[in-house]
C-alpha cells in the first residue's frame, strides 16, 4: 500500500522510534509522555512528514533528540512563535508543541496568551511537574503556594498560575489535561487535541521524581479523576473555568479526599475560524508552494545596510 495509490501505509509507534539512549531520569514522566505521542501519531496514520513538533527549553526539550519528525528545538519560552511561523508557512502541516511548565507558563507565557486568542492551529502540550527540574528544583510558575523549594526556603508565596483557566479566558477552544500515569487516556487526550482546528492545550501532570518530591505518581494516583466517567459534558466555557478553578487552590497537605483532580476535557468547541483563516497572504494556498525558486532580496538588505 501507498499514499500515491490511494491508501496509506501501516504506521506503527515503532515507526517514530530512534535508536538512541534517553537521558531522562529513571521513572520520569517524560517516558510516558514520548510513548503516548508516539501511539497518538500511529493511531492518526500521520506519517513522518505530515507533522512537525517543536520543544522548548526544559528536561523534555531534547525530546526532539527522540522521536524521528521534522522538531526544532526553541529557545527558552519561544516554541509558540517557532510554530506559529511554521503553522503560517505550511498550515498543511499538523503543528505539535512541547514546552514545560517554567519554559511555557513563565517566560513563554506571553506567547501563551496571544496564541491562544489567535486560536492558531496548533497542539500545545504542557510537561507540566510544578518545578524546575532541569535546574535542579527551584519553585515554577505551577508550584503550589507554600511548597519549599531551593529558591522558595520558606514557602512559595504565590498562587500558582492556572494555565486552564487562562486559555479559557483567552478564549480556547480545546483545553483538557491529562496524567503522565495514565498513558492510555494520554494518548487519547494527545489524539482529540491534534485532531481539533484551531489552539488545543493538553496540560500534562508529569511528576518530578528527583527535584519535586511531594507531587509523586502516588500522590496524583490518589486525588486523580477522569471527567468521561463523571457525566461531564465539556460544552459550557463558564462551568470549565470554575472547574479549573477548582484545581489551582489545592494545598500539597490537603488529603486525597479534599483534593480531586480531574482529566479529560473540560471544554471543546469546534468550527471557530483560525488565524490562518484569516490570513490573506494564505487565500492563494501555503507560501512554501509559492517560493520555489530563491528570491533577489540584495535591494531590501542594501536598505539597510
Amino acid at each position: 500500500m501507498s499514499e500515491r495509490d490511494g491508501t496509506r501505509p501501516t504506521i506503527t509507534p515503532n515507526d517514530f522510534d530512534i535508536f538512541r539512549p534517553l537521558n531522562w531520569c529513571p521513572g520520569c514522566g517524560n517516558y510516558q509522555m514520548l510513548s503516548a505521542m508516539k501511539a497518538a501519531l500511529a493511531d492518526l496514520g500521520l506519517a513522518q512528514h505530515e507533522f512537525a513538533i517543536v520543544f522548548g527549553i526544559g528536561q523534555h526539550g531534547n525530546g526532539a533528540d527522540f522521536i524521528k519528525v521534522q522538531a526544532f528545538h526553541a529557545l527558552h519560552g519561544r516554541a509558540l512563535p517557532t510554530a506559529t511561523g511554521l503553522a503560517l508557512v505550511n498550515p498543511d502541516l499538523r503543528i505539535i508543541v512541547q514546552s514545560g511548565d517554567g519554559d511555557g507558563y513563565g517566560l513563554g507565557m506571553g506567547h501563551f496568551v496571544h496564541s491562544v486568542r489567535r486560536n492558531i492551529d496548533i497542539a500545545y502540550i504542557g510537561h507540566n511537574n510544578q518545578i524546575y527540574g532541569l535546574t535542579t528544583g527551584q519553585a515554577s510558575p505551577t508550584s503550589n503556594q507554600g511548597m519549599k523549594t531551593p529558591s522558595t526556603p520558606s514557602g512559595v508565596l504565590e498562587e500558582p498560575v492556572n494555565p486552564l483557566g487562562v486559555a479559557l479566558a483567552e478564549g480556547a477552544t480545546f483545553v483538557a489535561r491529562a496524567f503522565a500515569g495514565d498513558v492510555g487516556h494520554m494518548t487519547w487526550l494527545f489524539k482529540e487535541a491534534i485532531s481539533h482546528r484551531g489552539f488545543a492545550l493538553v496540560d500534562v501532570f508529569q511528576p518530578c521524581v528527583t527535584f519535586n518530591k511531594i507531587n509523586t505518581f502516588k500522590w496524583y494516583r490518589e486525588r486523580v479523576y477522569k471527567l468521561e466517567e463523571a457525566d461531564y459534558e465539556p460544552d459550557d466555557r463558564t462551568r470549565a473555568f470554575e472547574l479549573a478553578e477548582s484545581i489551582v487552590h489545592i494545598h500539597n497537605e490537603d488529603p486525597p479526599e479534599a483534593s480531586r483532580i480531574p482529566t479529560g476535557i473540560f471544554y471543546r468547541q469546534e468550527g471557530v475560524p483560525t488565524y490562518q483563516d484569516g490570513v490573506p497572504q494564505l487565500a492563494d494556498g501555503p507560501l512554501w508552494k509559492r517560493a520555489r525558486e530563491p528570491r533577489d532580496v540584495t535591494g531590501v538588505l542594501r536598505a539597510f545596510a
